[in-house]
């Protein structure tokens, strides 16, 4: 056992006699209303002293400890497994079931049926009884094969995570901090039925993934299913449904005093609010206008910021995958989401609902954590590379799409696109369809299979290369790119050689966006802060408070070109047209592709040259209008 300062402390000057009057703890007594004298006596009683003595250094009062867990025991300084499990014991001895979270007469006891998980980011975690019910679950299980960073780890080694082990972590910090809340303001009347709310939505915030991710969501649905509404979180809100329904789960809620109320209120932190008049809405939390959500009244607002925060993105999610993330991709980052957890404190804001807000000391900390998003999209989610790789799963799922049925619910075969309107369906849907393909010899999957085998003898689409409007303020829509490779495709129509034929298809056009959270908004402005001599008054920070090194802009936006043609010649007129259009359109130079820019000094002729140069003087003489 960690004896951290405990054989040195004298327990007695803890207690006062008045203290030591009203600890006195008859055995039929309520535990839930001992203070922390009184759960010293109990532990000492029971031969525990320095346990006892530990837990009255940390003030752990009776209604505290329901609430302990394997990690917090260790934080507080009990190190030895046994000593934890014999706390464990004598809390077990303690807790009548139907106190904590109404479980029936007999029960074993909650804190019995956790399991612990070894998570390389966060350590050992404790998931509750009903937690791991979800997980043993064919609908969760599903999770384990679907890459957290979708075609990532094509270009990053390390990034072979799945969507499984990133739910397990967020429904541990979910865990964390509404139990840092509750420990800190008891006045707020947090319950266990809201912890375990919170947490069940951490774990099924990511049930509605796809195959690869964000790539099914944002690629391939959007082109599959064009003005078709969807996003993966009212398909994690379906997935939860089915989940539950079809591993009978509705009694284990009830075991565990969950009703349909809370089960509405766990679906609500995922999508936001189910019941919403377009017309009615000022943010998705709500404002004076109305309270939206259902599960939980307004008094309970906060807890809705923990999971996916609305408001201003700083959430758990976001917590675990920049964490998770940066481990397996060799990113370092300097946010700490332990910090925030320990400044953190929900305040009502003049005229606002409850919210969860931090210490104006970690207004610097926030902004890490805001810029590690950016980093990670820069250099990893928007690389350039993982992104066509992208482009073209995405493209041999659209020509795999009419020719691969999953069976549905009643026997009923859905195409890739339709399986978002059956579970059962959507359940078989993973990343094994990329192999499905890969390994099929159906004649009518002859262009998605060799998208695939592109893939995989790495034969990809050409980067031509990456510009941006030299006016800031310009900014490109996503459903422009066709009409870019339209243009860029047609840059070179006046010159005398003909023979080689640049096509709008040849050309692919990805518009990337790159901002940190908020589009071209601070997302400092959306926070609220307090400072140690007024803890209840929330405050807010303009930019220019904080430093004057921070940004000028929040987003910025990069046009990239590739070319899906092999043959190098019409690579090589690809990145002329790229150059001309760059020209015309007032963008400035091509960069990263090797692009041969119309200014450049002709170069002498050589061997693997002397075929192309011709055009490039030719382009040199030609004045575009467009």
């Amino acid at each position: 056992m960690n004896k951290r300062q405990s054989a040195d402390l004298d327990p007695r000057e803890y207690i006062t006699p008045d203290a030591k009057k009203k600890s006195r703890i008859p055995e039929d007594d309520n535990f839930q209303v001992w203070d922390a004298h009184g759960v010293y006596d109990h532990f000492s009683k029971n031969g525990f002293q320095e346990i006892a003595t530990i837990l009255l250094r940390e003030r752990i009062e009776g209604r505290n400890l329901s609430a302990l867990t394997h990690e917090l025991l260790e934080n507080i300084g009990i190190s030895a497994l046994g000593d934890r499990l014999d706390v464990l014991k004598i809390i077990r001895t303690l807790v009548n079931p139907s106190d904590v979270i109404n479980v029936p007469h007999g029960t074993p006891s909650v804190s019995e049926e956790y399991k612990v998980f070894n998570d390389p980011v966060h350590g050992h975690i404790d998931l509750h009884p009903l937690c791991v019910a979800i997980i043993d679950t064919p609908q969760f299980q599903r999770l384990r094969y679907i890459k957290q960073l979708g075609a990532c780890y094509y270009v990053f080694p390390g990034a072979s995570h799945n969507r499984f082990e990133h739910s397990l972590g967020v429904c541990h910090l979910a865990g964390e901090l509404v139990k840092a809340l509750q420990t800190r303001q008891p006045e707020l009347n947090i319950t266990p039925q809201d912890i375990l709310c919170v947490q069940i939505a951490g774990l099924c915030h990511d049930l509605g993934h796809g195959p690869f991710s964000h790539l099914y969501d944002n690629l391939f649905i959007p082109d599959a299913r064009p003005g078709y509404k969807w996003q993966h979180e009212q398909a994690s809100v379906d997935m939860f449904d089915y989940l539950v329904s079809d591993n009978k789960l509705e009694e284990l809620f009830v075991k565990y005093g969950l009703e349909k109320k809370d089960r509405k209120f766990i679906k609500e932190q995922i999508a936001g609010p189910l019941y919403r008049d377009k017309s009615n809405i000022q943010n998705e939390a709500g404002s004076s206008r109305g309270w939206l959500y259902k599960g939980r009244d307004e008094s309970r607002s906060f807890l809705y910021e923990i999971v996916a925060n609305k408001r201003n993105g700083i959430d758990v999610d976001k917590w675990d995958y920049f964490a998770r993330d940066c481990h397996h991709l060799g990113i370092s980052t300097n946010f700490d989401h332990t910090r925030f957890m320990k400044f953190s404190r929900v305040i009502k804001e003049k005229g606002d609902l409850m919210q969860i807000c931090c210490r104006e000391k970690e207004v610097g900390n926030i902004y890490d954590m805001f810029h590690t998003r950016s980093v990670l999209h820069r250099r990893a989610y928007q690389h350039k590379t993982c992104r066509i790789i992208e482009y073209m799963i995405k493209e041999a799922l659209l020509k795999a799409d009419d020719h691969i049925r999953i069976s549905g619910g009643e026997g009923k075969m859905y195409k890739l696109s339709e399986c978002i309107d059956d579970m059962e369906a959507y359940t078989k849907l993973t990343d094994n369809i990329y192999h499905t393909i890969l390994h099929s010899s159906e004649p009518e999957l002859d262009e998605a299979r060799n998208i695939i085998c592109r893939i995989e003898s790495r034969r990809l689409y050409k980067f031509i290369g990456q510009t941006k409007p030299k006016n800031p303020e310009t900014r490109f829509r996503a459903d422009q790119s066709a009409e870019i490779s339209r243009q860029i495709a047609g840059s070179m129509v006046d010159r005398d050689d003909k023979t080689t034929v640049i096509r709008p298809h040849d050309i692919i056009v990805s518009i990337v966006n790159i901002d940190y959270g908020k589009k071209d908004k601070n997302p400092i402005d959306d926070v609220c802060f307090y400072n140690k001599a007024n803890p209840d008054i929330a405050v807010k920070f303009r930019k220019e408070q904080v430093s004057h090194m921070l940004p000028e802009k929040f987003s910025d936006q990069f046009i990239r070109v590739y070319c899906r043609s092999l043959d190098k010649t019409v690579q090589n007129y690809s990145k002329i047209c790229f150059g001309q259009w760059c020209k015309d359109k007032n963008m400035v130079e091509p960069k990263d592709g090797d692009v041969y820019s119309l200014e450049m000094t002709p170069l002498k002729p050589s061997p693997q040259k002397e075929h192309f140069l011709p055009e490039i003087k030719q382009a040199t003489k030609t004045k575009l209008d467009f």
